[in-house]
């Protein structure tokens, strides 16, 4: 499969899961939609912000296979993971069950779309020297 492909796709599931984090972030903090938990003030903002940064600039940088596209989402996953680091520890008495299961979804799909970015130097080198 060529490497171009797999940044369409980890491009496409950015954009999607960017997308997801606006749509929820925009209901909390723009909308003032009450919700059925408690929420920790500045996790909705984080979650609107991340997302907006990742619809406008990180997929699209992937989809142009930037290798900014990369380096945002490496920071990203980290960002996410160190998000739920602290969400589990220094929030764990107050932290809705929701915040958690979608953290990590988050997390699971940045693994995924970082897995299909670094498939390219591994084949790419692997394609150059078996001539």
């Amino acid at each position: 499969m060529k490497t171009h492909i797999l940044h369409r796709i980890a491009a496409i599931l950015a954009f999607i899961i960017g997308g997801m984090a606006v749509f929820a972030g925009t209901k909390v903090v723009v909308l003032h939609i009450p919700v059925d938990y408690y929420v920790i003030d500045w996790l909705p903002v984080y979650n609107l912000l991340m997302g907006l940064v990742t619809v406008f600039i990180t997929a699209v940088l992937l989809w142009k296979d930037s290798r900014w596209g990369f380096v945002l989402a490496v920071l990203t996953l980290l960002a996410h993971a160190t998000v739920l680091v602290v969400l589990r520890t220094a929030y764990r008495e107050v932290v809705a069950p929701d915040s958690i299961r979608a953290m990590t979804i988050r997390i699971v799909t940045w693994i995924i779309i970082v897995a299909l970015l670094a498939v390219r130097p591994r084949r790419e080198s692997n394609a150059s020297g078996a001539a």
